[in-house]
């Protein structure tokens, strides 16, 4: 078993110190001593470190799991050490969770899929017009060369789903050249998000994943929609102690519905926007305030909803912004497929669209084939409400790397500065931010500059420059990933 002098030593920043760093407590103290500079290096050179490990440990697990399956009875390999499966033994050896422990297992199958092909080439040569194409292989790929984790693999697999088969009703060859086209738009779709990880966490690749899977399969984005809506459900019990609890299995627009009506109320609270009027700035100061936990005011808050009823004044519910569901549906040449939330980009299929323009209404918002909003700011200080909703639909939230703020949580920030560089206040010239990344870019020396319509670039203060992506996975409906919906529709069975 490798010692810590032996995996202190694989670390270039400290290799010069390993006499220093025979033991945790003195590689702590070395590691103190250091500049912020030498231990973001330390960090990312020990990672380096742990994703060779992790692909040798993906590889083990994958024949363990291959050889506890049940058919081997008591004899596979997790068996004989006590487990019913391989999850049970990862969750035993490596103390994580079971959750965690079957992301492992899945991971490593599907690795080992691809092991299998790639130590068969002659076999897989002479199979080829009978073996079809398995989507998943840039992913193995991207996981082999350490290009994403485990967890983003398992979020894209998982994510993009089964790829849907033709119709039997079809002949052989048409089925087949179907399934086939099928599974290089799934491929592509995995090789974007590979390209997309470094800049996304794990939520927004899931979240990223969905929204693609859904556009490719929009007749199967309507039926898991429907199996959400059919798991709806709200439970009480009482506990020991005598409390009344619940539980809430949401549908989707139900949950988008409840998380805007929170945001509006509780967005001071929870890092919304700083330019309000006077009046709302007293209000945001008091809730800010207020001695009551997050989840306390939440709690109040709904009861109070629930009393104030659907006909009270929306200023006595909401303050002065009325809470609603804005949905968002990219209209083509092919007409509408899925729409998404403007928060948190869930998709409602045409069904649950049209229900929506029934009780509302429409704003038509005109883009280029980026996905730019049309100019139409004006010449003043503040974003219209209207020129809000253009950027809510481009960026969707917070444009900063890494960030999930949603779009109602962010303030307009101008690419060009109002006062020092005569900026306009017009769509292609602004950007969303969270208020503490607004925050940073003002104070912390960094600048966000564009060329025409061309990407959002964040300089640091040292310098160095980085595409900012939009949030917003619409962006897919008029991007790279553009395999006609109408395609797809007849493989449904």
């Amino acid at each position: 078993m490798a010692t810590f002098t032996d995996v202190a030593a694989l670390i270039p920043t400290l290799r010069a110190r390993v006499g220093s760093c025979a033991s945790l407590a003195q590689a702590q103290t070395a590691v103190s001593a250091m500049t912020d500079a030498e231990a973001v290096a330390i960090l990312r050179e020990a990672d380096e470190v742990a994703q060779h490990a992790e692909q040798l440990r993906l590889i083990a697990l994958g024949v363990v799991s291959a050889r506890s399956g049940r058919d081997a009875g008591h004899s596979g390999a997790a068996q004989k050490h006590g487990h019913r499966n391989a999850v049970s033994l990862v969750q035993q050896i490596t103390g994580t969770t079971k959750s965690d422990a079957a992301r492992q297992v899945r991971v490593a199958e599907a690795m080992l899929d691809g092991e299998t092909d790639a130590t068969e080439p002659n076999a897989a040569e002479a199979d080829a017009t009978a073996r079809p194409t398995d989507w998943r292989g840039p992913l193995r790929g991207a996981r082999r060369d350490g290009r994403i984790s485990t967890a983003q693999f398992d979020v894209i697999q998982r994510g993009l789903g089964e790829v849907p088969l033709a119709s039997e009703q079809l002949d052989e060859s048409q089925r087949r050249d179907l399934d086939e086209t099928a599974r290089a738009a799934w491929s592509q779709a995995a090789q974007q998000l590979i390209e997309e990880a470094p800049e996304r966490t794990v939520e927004e690749l899931a979240s990223a994943a969905r929204a693609i899977r859904d556009l490719l399969d929009p007749d199967g984005a309507e039926q898991r929609f429907l199996v959400r809506y059919e798991k709806r459900s709200y439970r009480e019990w009482i506990d020991q102690y005598g409390v009344r609890r619940a539980s809430i299995a949401y549908e989707d627009h139900g949950a988008s519905l409840l998380d805007t009506i929170f945001n509006a109320g509780l967005r001071p609270r929870r890092g919304g926007p700083r330019f309000v009027d006077s009046e709302e700035r007293a209000q945001a100061a008091a809730l800010a305030d207020d001695p009551r936990t997050n989840e306390q005011l939440q709690y109040d808050f709904l009861i109070d909803l629930v009393r104030a009823g659907a006909l009270a004044d929306a200023k006595d519910v909401f303050g002065t912004r009325q809470a609603g569901v804005r949905v968002v549906q990219v209209i083509d040449s092919h007409g509408g497929t899925v729409g998404y939330t403007e928060d948190g980009l869930s998709v409602l299929p045409d069904a649950a669209i049209d229900q929506q323009i029934c009780e509302t209404g429409t704003i038509a918002v005109g883009i280029d084939a980026r996905g730019n909003p049309l100019d139409v700011g004006r010449e003043q200080r503040l974003y219209t409400p209207k020129q809000r909703i253009a950027l809510a639909i481009r960026d969707g939230g917070c444009r900063w790397t890494g960030c999930d703020r949603p779009a109602s949580y962010c303030e307009s920030h101008h690419a060009d500065e109002w006062q020092r560089d005569g900026g306009r206040t017009d769509i292609d010239r602004g950007i969303l931010l969270c208020r503490y990344h607004h925050m940073q870019l003002h104070h912390g020396g960094w600048r966000i500059a564009r060329d025409g319509k061309g990407d959002f670039l964040l300089h640091d203060p040292g310098g160095e420059a980085r595409a900012l992506r939009p949030r917003g996975f619409l962006a897919y409906a008029w991007g790279d990933i553009d395999p006609s919906p109408q395609r797809f529709r007849p493989m449904i069975a």
